[in-house]
């Protein structure tokens, strides 16, 4: 594309430069795009200031919606709670809390505007890559009206934020960490959302590269982590490994789910989604259905493929499997477990498995993520290969004929649970990372 033919694009609202220059190089187009913004200058802490402020303001922001269900809810809570007990303000901003009907009008006139700026600069447009410049910049509108000079640290809980925390930051100069809690250029990859050398994946990448380019430093959720955020360019020296706390305690009670006597429960707590591998466990009980006579089997969560799921129990017969939909007496649930199965086939560190070592349960699940930092094969629970389902069968048989083994396997993974996973290591190792990039930033 010549020059000649991108006229007038200036005028238009555009989404951020960088990820301009990155489909400008997927398309071989000259870019002329830079980032402007007026640069704050620094002031100088004295150790007046400095002894004033031992304790920090903190804004949490996330792109999805809080709060909500799941491993993110559970992260940002956590946080936010133990930091407060510690003495800080915690503040939480998410897309969702801000007036409804906000972006309405904004979304309209966005999607009209960017495709015509695609449309201008490269001849085409992506629907994929417009709807998340559309939302993108809604919500940079958005936290361009707060007030993020009170902060003293910002907190970013995916690489979208860290986008448009990093460059409003131009501006504020404060310190940025950037937790992420998944990879989802890649996951958009395994799932054939998008394509393998197509401009949405120059597009997403080029997205997590930037987050972790405008951070001061990563939080990582995994060892599993660091080989990916090191080849989209980090540094060791500035990530930190701190692994998901809980405090495993049920909130809001149901009605109980008794346990039907003489009976071995297996338990799958879990959103229904493609990714968590329901269809898998399902095949591996048909493989063994003769073996699940005194068994029930029941699968706590919901989500867009419960009618799906639901169908293929009754084409396999398995009268033993109930859904119970979503819940918020888990403890509870899992107390009348007695084996819990998580077939995920991509994910980081799932809360869900968390909870299962706290409640003493024996585990079986997936290879992938940072689960096998967690849960060590025959040690403190059993480890199966992604979308196998007859290895998951051969585990599951194996832990329905040994009791023995299951109360060994619970009781590691409780171990281990009791002495790394509580909320009160996370939410400490959090708080010293803090301090330290905070002290860096004030010398």
């Amino acid at each position: 594309m010549t020059a000649e033919k991108m006229t007038n694009l200036h005028s238009l609202p555009i989404p951020d430069p960088y990820l301009v220059s990155a489909t400008d190089q997927y398309y071989g187009v000259t870019s002329s795009y830079e980032e402007k913004q007026t640069k704050k200058k620094k002031k100088k802490k004295s150790s007046i200031d400095r002894a004033k402020r031992q304790k920090l303001r903190i804004l949490i922001t996330t792109y999805w919606n809080y709060p909500a269900v799941g491993g993110l809810q559970n992260y940002i809570s956590t946080l936010k709670t133990g930091l407060e007990k510690l003495g800080h303000i915690v503040d939480i901003i998410a897309p969702n809390q801000f007036p409804k009907g906000i972006d309405k009008g904004l979304y309209k006139k966005l999607n009209k505007e960017t495709k015509q700026f695609y449309i201008n600069r490269y001849g085409c447009y992506s629907n994929k890559i417009v709807k998340e410049n559309r939302r993108l910049s809604c919500y940079e509108m958005m936290l361009r009206n707060m007030d993020l000079e009170k902060y003293d640290i910002l907190h970013a809980q995916d690489r979208f934020t860290a986008n448009i925390l990093g460059r409003l930051n131009q501006y504020y100069k404060k310190p940025l960490l950037f937790t992420p809690h998944g990879f989802m250029t890649q996951r958009k990859l395994d799932f054939n959302l998008i394509e393998q050398g197509s401009v949405e994946e120059a597009y997403f990448l080029s997205l997590d590269k930037k987050a972790i380019e405008s951070s001061d430093h990563i939080i990582t959720l995994c060892d599993a982590f660091r080989p990916m955020l090191k080849k989209l360019g980090a540094k060791d020296n500035k990530m930190t490994t701190i692994y998901t706390g809980i405090d495993f305690k049920s909130e809001n009670k149901q009605k109980p789910r008794t346990k039907p006597k003489d009976k071995t429960v297996i338990t799958c707590i879990s959103r229904l989604r493609p990714r968590k591998g329901h269809k898998y466990l399902f095949e591996a009980l048909a493989l063994i259905k003769p073996k699940l006579k005194n068994v029930d089997v029941w699968i706590v969560g919901d989500g867009e493929m419960r009618e799906e799921l639901e169908s293929q129990v009754q084409a396999l017969k398995l009268s033993n499997v109930t859904f119970l939909g979503g819940r918020k007496d888990i403890p509870e649930l899992l107390s009348q477990s007695d084996i819990f199965v998580l077939p995920t086939t991509s994910d980081t560190l799932p809360i869900a498995i968390i909870e299962a070592m706290f409640a003493n349960k024996a585990i079986i699940t997936s290879n992938l993520g940072g689960i096998p930092e967690i849960i060590q094969d025959d040690h403190s629970g059993l480890i199966a290969e992604p979308r196998n389902s007859q290895q998951l069968a051969e585990k599951l048989s194996l832990l329905l004929s040994d009791s023995a083994l299951r109360e060994t396997l619970a009781q590691n993974a409780r171990t281990f649970a009791e002495k790394n996973l509580g909320s009160t290591d996370m939410v400490t190792k959090t708080e010293e990372v803090y301090l330290s990039i905070k002290a860096k930033e004030e010398e």
